[in-house]
């Protein structure tokens, strides 16, 4: 399959650049997965989107302020170092840039000494293994001297560090954030809740790989990244009951699509509570073994993501879809508009 099959007309005027005041602000695009209908709504009526017996799975995950800027020790250059993810012992893979100038043995520090990082791999990609040193705990540092690693579509600069978290981050370990929950609320979440659908939490950490382009011709030669997931045994058996019930299992964004598929596909149908590491590539041809819709951010030509999305709701549907977003002018990417991929009645 090609590659080119999922490009669009994308005016970069479109692509938001800060986030909106009030987070249920948001327009809200609905699409009806088998007929392609779409409809023209706000955020705040997801509500009325949802049936009693469904269940929302949205993803708690928490967004590191993962970007460090520190200086080289032998020249004094300046280096950006971006923890992707933690290999224990205070050993991380980052990407560096210039990654040129960091080679095995060099060391960078960060906050007048009080953080150091020495290099002691060299991987693909301006990727980088460092070992830290430090006195005191990791994480109270990295809260005072690093930075939210914003998207590289996104140029301005982000004044509130908390709208790139969900009200409901909780588990620390992203380098992005699960951006369909950014509009969220906290009584959004309560009204949901009131109606009778399920409101669940899944873990997954997400990767810098998220936002890398798909480089080769077709679509079945790309090799995902990896990344982690846990699911607790209250959300796993939610999530069951409502299924064996009839409910609808919304995922909210691709990071619990892709959670929610991975154990799924691997266990007839259900989900069950565990931890590990998911590589799945879901694109057409794929068949869902678990969820009936999605609500999801507009995302990239020729991404995974769009890949994915087409699958729940044929690529035609979704580009089609995409053709008349761009008309309307929804803002696009992790800080715009949402589609709800509707399933069915029932």
């Amino acid at each position: 399959m090609d590659v080119n099959d999922f490009d669009f007309e994308l005016p970069e005027s479109l692509i938001a650049q800060t986030p909106l005041k009030d987070r249920t602000a948001s327009r809200l695009m609905v699409l009806d997965k088998v007929t392609g209908e779409v409809e023209h709504k706000k955020f705040r009526q997801i509500v009325d989107e949802l049936q009693a017996g469904d269940v929302i799975v949205l993803n708690d995950t928490r967004v590191l302020p993962a970007r460090l800027i520190g200086v080289k020790e032998e020249t004094g250059a300046s280096i950006e170092v971006l923890l992707l993810k933690e290999n224990g012992q205070d050993e991380w893979e980052t990407l560096v840039k210039p990654a040129k100038r960091v080679k095995v043995g060099t060391v960078i520090s960060f906050g007048d000494g009080r953080l150091q990082a020495e290099c002691t791999d060299i991987l693909e990609q301006g990727g980088r293994i460092f070992k830290f040193h430090y006195e005191g705990i990791f994480y109270e540092l990295l809260d005072e001297l690093g930075q939210m690693p914003l998207p590289p579509y996104i140029t301005e600069t982000l004044d509130d560090q908390s709208r790139y978290q969900t009200v409901f981050a909780k588990e620390r370990g992203s380098a992005a954030a699960p951006t369909a929950g950014l509009h969220f609320t906290e009584e959004i979440l309560q009204e949901i809740k009131e109606k009778g659908i399920g409101v669940e939490f899944i873990t997954l950490h997400v990767g810098l790989g998220t936002f890398r382009p798909v480089s080769s011709d077709t679509i079945e030669e790309h090799t995902m990244h990896s990344e982690y997931y846990h699911v607790t045994e209250s959300a796993a058996k939610a999530i069951n009951d409502a299924k064996s019930k009839g409910g609808n299992i919304i995922a909210v964004g691709t990071t619990s699509a892709r959670t929610l598929e991975t154990i799924a596909s691997q266990n007839d149908g259900k989900i069950i509570p565990t931890s590990g590491w998911t590589s799945i590539f879901i694109y057409p041809g794929y068949e869902f073994s678990i969820l009936d819709g999605m609500l999801t951010n507009f995302h990239l030509p020729k991404s995974t993501l769009i890949m994915l999305i087409s699958t729940m709701a044929t690529r035609d549907h979704i580009l089609a879809a995409y053709k008349e977003a761009v008309k309307e002018k929804y803002r696009f990417f992790s800080f715009g508009d949402a589609m709800f991929i509707k399933p069915p009645k029932k």
